[in-house]
């Protein structure tokens, strides 16, 4: 049952994958009109959202982007810092939209970085626990027990993460609209974009709430 659950899950996360490149793709050959580039866009929405001590930076690789609340920086990958593209100011804005969170106190970014910590030290342990609870499931369930309270925490990560995802993805489109930086013809390309995004969010959550329930069933003696 599992193998059948990692396989679903694995080919949806594919599918939802390769969407996205080609969007990405698409979306990067299309030019914004005003010709802002992502680090202009990011330095404006920071600015008119009254963020502070926020810096914009660029960080090496592909899909690298990100905003670090530690040390309150923007990282913008190469196909976003430097063009001016409809796809580099949809993630420019979002990444953006994860500084106004910080900014703002938003509940669930504070819960999920409260979490940074203990999902590190799960993800480490998990499998190897989980492993030896499974071969020793007869003998010494608590160890068993121990794994799925590990896996747990990741799960719960996960969705805390969507929540924290489509409000900066909101953040974004709300303010490219309300700055004049999309039209009626770039904001729908800009909102598919992020949508994309966010459901490889949703379809690892999910694969990770199955999993987690085909442990406890298994745990509790249910194994199929």
């Amino acid at each position: 049952m599992i193998y059948i659950i990692f396989i679903v899950f694995a080919l949806l996360s594919w599918i939802i994958q390769k969407v996205l490149q080609s969007k990405f793709r698409k979306y990067s050959q299309i030019p914004m009109p005003g010709g802002l580039t992502g680090r202009d866009i990011a330095e404006q929405m920071l600015r008119e959202n009254g963020v502070e001590g926020v810096s914009v930076q660029h960080v090496s690789g592909q899909l690298t982007d990100h905003y670090n609340p530690a040390t309150k920086v923007v990282n913008l990958s190469d196909q976003v810092y430097q063009s001016n593209s409809i796809a580099a100011a949809a993630v420019a804005a979002h990444e953006c939209g994860h500084a106004v969170q910080h900014a703002k106190a938003y509940a669930f970014l504070n819960m999920r970085s409260k979490l940074v910590p203990v999902v590190s030290f799960a993800s480490r342990w998990m499998q190897w626990v989980l492993l030896a609870g499974i071969l020793l499931i007869e003998r010494w369930p608590t160890l068993m027990l121990i794994g799925i309270i590990l896996f747990a925490t990741t799960t719960l990560f996960s969705f805390i993460t969507l929540p924290v995802e489509i409000n900066a993805s909101k953040r974004a489109v709300a303010w490219l609209s309300r700055a004049g930086i999309t039209n009626s013809t770039t904001y729908p390309m800009a909102t598919d974009a992020l949508k994309w995004a966010a459901y490889t969010y949703v379809v690892a959550a999910l694969g990770s709430l199955a999993t987690l329930v085909y442990y406890i069933m298994l745990f509790l003696g249910r194994r199929d």
